[in-house]
């Protein structure tokens, strides 16, 4: 089912929008009371994503205050390794840890892409929201990176810097190696299911590859998302693909290479010119540092006005934020934001009419100029 409001899906094919299309990451989550009392009546995390009928409610209750231009599947990115047998609990305060992290090579070669019945209820999930959705906007489903995956499964759980795993690409590359290409066609499977089941579009978090050295991100981190977006493409040609690049800014042309239809920036990145230096070739998305939400309305707009400036005329632009919406952000805040994106991006140049024909559209070329 086509999504009767579409600007996404066009941003992401950079063709003509009449306005930016706004999103959030974790637009589901603590600082909504009504998150708050459902997840409450799952028992905890895992539950609620283990839920198909619960992640469907918290997956629209930003729709209910918001006019946001797309839904996330509620659902974490560990689940992939908690399917391979790493045993996933999250723990109060301390985050995610697995009972069986890969702390030695026997734990490795044990390692085997899941069975994906084993994340029927994600399926089930995604299935159960775009029914829900009623094509009212599009559903984006998404997955962990190889090399994110591998730090948690590796470290045991979230671990800073991730120490170990980087330890073990210097001195067992090829141990890293052999986890990084099951994790990706893992994920691959994984994102081609959701997008069976009704995902309209696809992002893979790669949130730790910027923890790495210029050569270590090419062959560690990014090698193996261009295998996953190689075994989508062949299997979902038309599901447009993000991947979002927290702490990669410097190797923006290399991300956009990689076979995906949009990159995702964390707030560090220059918008503008990221835009002069890769417009042309991909969508881009972001970039509002989460924590300006905990500011004030007036500098909630500024900060919004000054990142739509960046991002220039020309067609291709999601706006988001840098990261993930935090607990204590006051939901009046995202309203503020979410009205404000539309509103002013409806004013400026790089809007057109409804209907306008994609052969008028501006070279994405000329961003940021």
């Amino acid at each position: 089912m086509q999504p009767k409001n579409d600007t996404l899906l066009k941003a992401l094919r950079r063709e003509p929008t009449p306005y930016v299309p706004i999103w959030l990451m974790r637009q589901a989550g603590r600082y909504l009371p009504e998150y708050n009392a459902t997840r409450s009546r799952a028992g905890s995390f895992l539950g609620l994503c283990r839920n198909p009928a619960l992640a469907t409610e918290v997956t629209l209750q930003p729709l209910e205050r918001f006019p946001l231009d797309a839904a996330i599947l509620f659902s974490d990115i560990l689940t992939i390794p908690d399917a391979m047998g790493l045993g996933l609990a999250f723990v109060d305060g301390d985050g995610p840890r697995f009972e069986h992290p890969l702390a030695d090579e026997a734990a490795i070669e044990r390692l085997a892409v899941p069975d994906l019945a084993q994340l029927a209820y994600v399926f089930d999930a995604v299935a159960s929201i775009k029914r829900a959705l009623s094509g009212r906007v599009p559903l984006l489903g998404f997955a962990g990176s190889p090399f994110t995956l591998a730090c948690y499964m590796v470290e045991g759980g979230g671990g800073g810097e991730f120490a170990r795993v980087r330890r073990l690409l210097y001195t067992r590359p090829e141990l890293l190696h052999r986890v990084l290409a099951i994790n990706a066609d893992a994920v691959a499977a994984y994102l081609a299911e959701q997008a069976r089941h009704g995902a309209d579009a696809l992002m893979l978090f790669d949130t730790w590859g910027g923890l790495l050295s210029p050569e270590a991100y090419q062959g560690f981190s990014l090698a193996y998302i261009r295998r996953v977006l190689e075994q989508l493409r062949a299997e979902h040609p038309s599901v447009p693909t993000l991947v979002f690049a927290r702490g990669a800014g410097q190797w923006l042309e290399r991300i956009a290479d990689s076979g995906c239809d949009a990159i995702g920036l964390d707030w560090t990145v220059d918008l503008a010119a990221a835009r002069a230096r890769v417009g042309g070739r991909v969508a881009l998305q972001g970039n509002l540092d989460p924590q300006a939400l905990r500011s004030t309305p007036a500098a909630i707009e500024a900060e919004a006005r000054a990142i739509l400036r960046a991002a220039g005329p020309a067609p291709g632009f999601v706006f988001n934020l840098g990261h993930g919406v935090v607990p204590d952000t006051p939901p009046d805040h995202v309203a503020t934001l979410v009205d404000f994106v539309h509103a002013e991006s409806r004013s400026r140049t790089h809007s057109v009419p409804e209907g306008k024909s994609a052969e008028n559209r501006v070279d994405a070329g000329s961003a940021g100029s």
